[in-house]
């Protein structure tokens, strides 16, 4: 019922930054939450941030004042800015929709994008 696209990760040195872009697509008329998480090897997924419907927004506090999330509602899209990279937020970032209004007045949850690596690396 929604797809997901993320673009915008790749290789980054240390003190760089790069913007994340993800678009929701599909048969739905509206999106509650939207997020990112992210995985590094070895370790599991984590939230990074997320923006609810109205717009309030949570980062984790390793990315407080590095990182922010942000939400185009026209665009059914979700961004995450990444600055002042470092060699610890290497992993793959994924977009994530938590629940979504169908056209038919349902309701689904737990949509996952297929994943953009984020590399820091010198």
């Amino acid at each position: 019922q929604v797809q997901l696209v993320e673009s915008g990760g790749g290789l980054v040195q240390p003190g760089g930054s790069l913007r994340l872009s993800c678009v929701a697509s599909g048969n739905f008329s509206s999106i509650f939450g939207m997020g990112w998480y992210r995985q590094a090897p070895g370790k599991e997924r984590e939230l990074v941030g997320d923006v609810n419907i109205r717009g309030t927004t949570f980062v984790r506090d390793s990315v407080k004042g590095r990182f922010a999330i942000s939400r185009d509602n026209a665009k059914n899209a979700v961004y995450l800015q990444m600055n002042n990279l470092k060699p610890e937020d290497t992993a793959v970032y994924y977009c994530n929709v938590d629940r979504v209004g169908l056209l038919d007045g349902g309701t689904e949850f737990d949509y996952w994008g297929q994943g953009t690596q984020v590399t820091v690396s010198s």
